[in-house]
């Protein structure tokens, strides 16, 4: 990788370290990662869309790596956590950017383009569903509640964080590697998973996302799930082989979309920018450009 740098900013209260790359007055892009995974999960999207001349944003999100982690599961509803990218956003001088975000990343870019339209350039979502689809499918859909088992574990207290990072993240590496297609997760690649987990306190609060997402499923926590389009113009990728999402989320997904596509990438699981990174990066530029 390029040259790159590293920063912590202070948005919404807290900080986040951030990687930045590509000339400052470009086009911003703000990447969003998922769990269990930090800002070098878009590794290989960075110098592709710098070289393009976009300015590439990637922060640690709140409960991350090296960034801050309030200790209450209130503090990682969707709200709080939009407003962290917001405030990125204000505080490189702009007031739009590209959001392109994957998994937990992707929920937290579907909010933004419901909740604040007005900061948001063009919308791009990795292998996440809209969260009024996921709600539905977790209620009714018994192949996806399988699917999802995880969701329920994270809600016990001390339990996942014990077998996680027990014999040396074995589960939690086992959870990247054995989910995505052999050869995705380098040995090295996971030194540095294992080094971002291992940050004090990080893993309690990379699970508070689940444990604060769960709440937001009740009927009367609606703030995720307001039913109104999404305007913005947005793209959804789709890798078809994932373990964890069903293919069936995608097109209600993008059906709450007025300007939304959807592509399917057939031989990608969950981890579709890792796998595919010059397919992905291709349908990205095309798309904001």
């Amino acid at each position: 990788m390029k040259t790159l740098s590293h920063n912590h900013v202070r948005t919404n209260g807290l900080t986040l370290h951030t990687v930045q790359a590509g000339p400052k007055g470009g086009p911003l892009l703000i990447l969003l990662h998922g769990f269990p995974e930090f800002w070098q999960c878009w590794e290989q999207q960075i110098d592709f869309f710098a070289e393009k001349g976009f300015r590439v944003v990637v922060p640690d999100q709140r409960g991350y790596n090296t960034s801050s982690k309030p200790s209450s599961v209130s503090s990682y509803r969707a709200e709080p956590i939009a407003r962290d990218v917001l405030g990125l956003v204000e505080s490189l001088g702009r007031r739009k950017a590209h959001i392109v975000g994957h998994d937990w990343g992707g929920f937290v870019a579907w909010y933004l383009g419901n909740r604040f339209p007005q900061w948001v350039e063009k919308l791009a979502v990795l292998n996440c569903p809209h969260p009024r689809v996921m709600r539905q499918h977790l209620l009714t859909n018994r192949a996806q509640q399988k699917k999802s088992w995880y969701i329920f574990y994270y809600q016990l207290p001390w339990l996942p964080e014990w077998s996680m990072s027990r014999n040396n993240w074995e589960f939690a590496k086992k959870g990247l590697q054995t989910t995505s297609v052999r050869g995705t997760f380098s040995d090295e690649e996971m030194a540095q998973y294992v080094e971002a987990w291992s940050q004090p306190g990080a893993l309690t609060a990379m699970i508070r996302w689940y444990r604060a997402g769960l709440l937001m499923m009740k009927p009367q926590r609606s703030e995720s799930l307001a039913p109104r389009k999404i305007e913005v113009p947005t793209l959804l990728l789709w890798g078809v082989k994932d373990r964890f999402l069903s293919k069936e989320m995608a097109q209600p997904s993008i059906d709450f979309c007025s300007e939304g596509k959807l592509i399917f990438l057939k031989k990608a699981t969950h981890w579709l920018q890792h796998e595919e990174p010059e397919k992905v990066n291709s349908l990205l530029l095309d798309f904001l450009s």
